[in-house]
């Protein structure tokens, strides 16, 4: 004989417990008069032939047609109060389920207006409350003994994913500026989610994004532009690697080359330098012509009729010690004043010319 359920409760329902149903499996045997018991963090659905009957609110419920209304429209009871008839209570954990987990499972791909495209992993909290106790049984639970928060998580998951995707899109310019954005994303996101939960009976009522982090090759990215805002000019951080890389390459055996690569290698090293220096030189050169040219004209308009020693030197770009033995030797003729010498500039365009 079927074993008659007088008091359908369920007192240890756990932590992460969503849904426990009674009986655990198959359909229970009541009868009219027995009770069910609701603790004050649950609500129980009262099921039969698979439908979703009543709602029981907490506190102790007696079954009988006064307090299941639409059972009572769907079958007849019999005379005495002592009829049974199966079915099967579920009651729902109706606390708030905090410290939640989401996180990206693969990276986000997005537009940077700075790097161009990005990759991003995010990961952060939420918690969350059965809302619809029927609707959340109805589409989650089935007919399953006990439901708990790991079965709904992936699904969840892949709820916030889109989302998320979709809100930091809208928001986001460059992923240097998402550090500053948590709190107004975490809002954008909790209010983007509020109706997709409540149509799985759930009510999210806390959203926090903990940290948004670009890939491996994303802050590899990161840096080289850090990098190359920090050298600034590019022509003079070239020159100066090749002239680094060569000052190392003379401090190796062989003047650059390994044992074994022979002296070829060295002179095709030094070579491949030397092209390196040269066109990063003229290229830095080719900037400024225009300035080149005029400091140019600028310098011959400067150079006096009568020079000293010292700007004679110049003007012929050689030592001052140069012009003096020009001047011993008879080859320029300059006046001496005192113990300075002064020098025309014709003199010295005449020496030029031979």
């Amino acid at each position: 004989m079927a074993r008659i359920i007088d008091v359908v409760e369920a007192p240890n329902q756990g932590p992460d417990e969503l849904v426990v149903r009674k009986p655990e499996f198959e359909s229970g045997d009541f009868r009219l008069g027995s009770q069910v018991i609701v603790r004050e963090s649950q609500r129980a659905v009262f099921y039969r032939d698979g439908r979703s009957l009543d709602l029981f609110e907490p506190g102790r419920h007696t079954i009988t047609t006064a307090n299941l209304p639409v059972l009572s429209t769907i079958m007849r009871w019999g005379t005495g109060g002592n009829d049974v008839f199966t079915a099967e209570v579920y009651f729902v954990n109706m606390r708030e389920f905090t410290d939640q987990k989401w996180g990206t499972p693969e990276p986000i791909s997005l537009r940077d207006t700075d790097l161009g495209l990005v990759r991003l992993r995010g990961f952060g909290q939420y918690s969350m409350q059965i809302a619809d106790p029927k609707r959340f049984v109805d589409q989650f639970v089935g007919t399953q003994g006990m439901f708990r928060t790991a079965q709904i998580a992936d699904y969840l998951r892949s709820v916030i994913i889109s989302k998320m995707t979709d809100v930091i899109a809208e928001n986001m310019t460059s992923i240097l500026d998402l550090p500053k954005m948590f709190d107004e994303l975490s809002a954008a996101m909790r209010a983007t989610l509020q109706d997709d939960f409540l149509a799985m009976g759930i009510s999210l009522k806390q959203f926090r994004i903990v940290s948004i982090s670009p890939t491996e090759e994303t802050a590899k990215a990161i840096d080289e532009r850090a990098a190359m805002g920090a050298i600034g000019d590019m022509n003079a951080y070239l020159q100066f690697k090749a002239a680094r890389a060569m000052g190392d390459a003379a401090q190796q055996p062989g003047g650059g080359s390994s044992e074994g690569l022979g002296l070829g290698a060295g002179i095709g090293m030094g070579a491949g330098m030397a092209g390196i220096i040269t066109n990063a030189f003229n290229a830095s050169q080719q900037q400024q012509p225009q300035q080149g040219q005029a400091a140019a004209g600028a310098g011959a308009a400067a150079v006096p009729d009568v020079m000293t020693l010292e700007e004679a030197a110049a003007y012929l770009k050689v030592a001052p010690a140069d012009i003096q033995a020009l001047i011993d030797e008879g080859q320029i003729t300059a006046r001496k004043i005192g113990s300075q010498y002064r020098i025309s500039k014709g003199v010295i365009d005449q020496f030029l010319a031979g």
